[in-house]
């Protein structure tokens, strides 16, 4: 009998190692990972910089709490602020985390407490990220949520602006939903939030836990639209694979986050905070981004000739195949011809190689793909 909760519906698979893109279980068996640990492992596995850095880090200094000055913590906030309208960074140790922050400041900032989230969204499983997620299936059997958030189905101008009062803080997106089948925010629907937060002064918060740091082919996501946030969350990607979680604001916030109002026991840790940096360092380069939309397109273009009766949908390394029916037997497939996938919903089949993929990993993944498929 194990010891754990059984709160995850685990796969009877035991990694014990990677490699890139490769894992191999227990049996000695490997397998492609295009599932990056959920967007996490954006170097790939164990690669060699952020091996280096813990390494060299955990002979230094682990932890030392937050009451202390971190010129690491500085530097790691002005890298992820560079060249953008954002100012200032808080560091926690995952999305549902700096998504907690990121309503609480606004909250804070305002003095307003309704915040309009949208149908499929997902922002994690701590109580106030798990009222702003727009699905069901979080939420069952945990009793009354926060009832100041308002859930409306997403892309939709109409609605959007039939809620809007003088009671609102915040618009919340993801601008690529990505637990909830790979949705990306149209253009309309973006100009029509950016004109009501400019107008009506609501903050606008973009969860980028999954499509920030590169995933989407740009730093986040949110510069391939006309959106501009106020508050930008990050985690997942950020790290590599050591949990790191961030919340990045404007200038005009800086004072509603005074001492005292929010913190993290181990947020922005040295370990974390030296991986994070190394991250960014790699992947923050015009080349390394550039690499990523080529392997995009690449892909794309694959899975379009191979699958040409699927619909193909996402940006960057971020991808789904919209299928008729439930893709759990597809995915369970894969995993049988050594491809490892992850879904998005009930019908999306979702891809997620690590950024450092290569094309003949792409064409062997594609080959996997077509023959379950087709």
């Amino acid at each position: 009998m194990s010891a754990l909760f059984q709160n995850y519906a685990r796969r009877p698979v035991h990694l014990i190692q990677g490699k890139g893109t490769i894992v191999t279980d227990d049996t000695g068996k490997d397998y492609l990972d295009f599932t990056s640990g959920i967007a996490v492992l954006s170097l790939g596995h164990a690669h060699p910089a952020i091996v280096q850095a813990i390494q060299q880090q955990s002979e230094k200094l682990w932890h030392t709490s937050n009451l202390f000055e971190s010129p690491e913590q500085e530097q790691l906030a002005a890298s992820l602020v560079k060249g953008t309208h954002l100012a200032r960074g808080f560091f926690c140790n995952s999305g549902a985390e700096a998504n907690e922050a990121a309503i609480k400041l606004a909250r804070k900032h305002t003095g307003k407490h309704v915040i309009i989230t949208f149908e499929k969204s997902f922002h994690g499983r701590t109580f106030g990220a798990m009222s702003a997620t727009g699905q069901e299936k979080v939420r069952q059997g945990f009793g009354p949520l926060l009832d100041t958030f308002r859930t409306i189905p997403f892309n939709d101008v109409d609605q959007l602006e039939a809620l809007i009062d003088d009671g609102v803080a915040a618009i919340m997106l993801e601008v690529i939903q990505g637990e909830g089948g790979v949705n990306k925010v149209s253009p309309e629907f973006a100009q029509a939030i950016a004109a009501i937060c400019d107008s009506k002064d609501i903050l606008l918060i973009i969860d980028e836990v999954q499509t920030g740091i590169g995933r989407t082919g740009t730093r986040y996501a949110y510069e391939q639209t006309a959106l501009k946030p106020d508050i930008l969350t990050l985690a997942k990607g950020l790290g590599g694979g050591f949990p790191i979680g961030a919340m990045l604001g404007t200038s005009a916030l800086h004072d509603s986050f005074g001492p005292g109002t929010h913190g993290s026991t181990f947020g922005g840790n040295p370990l974390a905070v030296a991986v994070a940096q190394t991250v960014i360092n790699n992947v923050f380069t015009s080349e390394f981004l550039i690499a990523v939309n080529e392997k995009s397109t690449y892909f794309m273009g694959k899975l379009k000739t191979a699958l040409p009766a699927y619909e193909i949908v996402g940006s960057g390394l971020l991808l789904g195949i919209v299928c008729p029916d439930e893709v759990a037997p597809y995915i369970a497939q894969a995993e049988q011809a050594g491809l490892l996938l992850v879904a998005a919903g009930p019908n999306v089949i979702r891809l997620l190689p690590p950024l450092t993929v290569t094309t003949e990993e792409i064409d062997q993944a594609v080959n996997v793909l077509s023959s379950i498929l087709i």
